[in-house]
């Protein structure tokens, strides 16, 4: 299927890694320039070398802490410059620490707000009116299948990525007399590095294989496994698209059909 991505600029945070690579690397496979940026610069490096060396588009990628005002600033101006005005931004970053909602300190709400909330609003803001002047663009908000159902555990990321689906939401009826679509994708459980660590501490804990471990995991779900990285970047190549240019507003679950509820 020719999904109208060909020269398609595409900005992609936390692309290192796990889903945020993932998602270039289907963006990159439809022909998009691709501006990546995460934290850690060797594996940043490498995923722009496999990217170029595989999808032969451009690539532009820095090191950035999201968090940081100017670094995110300096990281557009330059992928703009270097590729062109941006089409496509994939917002993604990591959660907070597990907790309890009633054991969380004032500081760990205050951090969960600085590192889980804003920096998604801000990174948007950034884009949001050069596409709208443009009349094209997707803006894709990586979140987790807590925003349709809260995990047990995890208080402060609950909140924090429903505030997030609050925002785009809000965006998504703002923006789309413009052309521009925003959606949520909530990733199940996925074939990354933070997972495996995961089944490396359960196969230990159980005297299990590591193998073992993994399948028992993904029968969790009714599709019975747990996903591959490019099953989820598929997705978010086809919300990117020309193909999804009615799909605004949606909050996307990639989970194997783990989530029960109706909504």
């Amino acid at each position: 299927m020719e999904l109208g991505l060909k020269d398609k600029v595409a900005v992609v945070m936390a692309a290192s890694k796990g889903l945020g690579r993932a998602s270039a690397e289907a963006l990159a496979a439809e022909g998009c320039k691709v501006g990546l940026c995460a934290r850690g610069e060797e594996a940043l490096q490498e995923t722009a070398r496999a990217i170029i060396k595989t999808h032969g588009v451009e690539v532009h990628f820095e090191p950035v802490d999201v968090l940081d005002d100017a670094a995110r600033q300096r990281f557009l101006q330059n992928v703009e410059d270097t590729l062109g005005p941006i089409d496509i931004l994939v917002v993604n970053g990591g959660g907070p620490p597990h907790g309890t909602a009633s054991a969380v300190s004032d500081e760990e709400i205050e951090s969960a707000v600085a590192s889980t909330l804003i920096p998604k609003i801000k990174w948007t803001r950034a884009v949001v009116q050069g596409m709208r002047e443009r009349k094209w663009g997707r803006i894709l908000l990586i979140e987790s299948t807590s925003v349709k159902q809260p995990i047990d555990g995890l208080a402060l990321s609950n909140t924090m990525r429903a505030g997030v689906a609050g925002f785009a939401k809000t965006l998504a009826t703002e923006v789309a007399s413009d052309g521009v679509l925003v959606n949520l994708v909530l990733p199940g459980s996925t074939d990354t590095d933070r997972l495996k660590a995961l089944f490396e501490h359960r196969a230990k804990e159980a005297g299990v294989s590591i193998e073992a471990a993994k399948s028992a995991y993904g029968k969790r779900t009714p599709l019975g496994r747990i996903a591959r990285p490019e099953e989820f970047g598929a997705v978010i190549a086809f919300l990117a698209s020309e193909k999804a240019s009615y799909v605004t507003g949606a909050v996307i679950p990639v989970d194997g059909g783990i989530c029960s509820g109706l909504l």
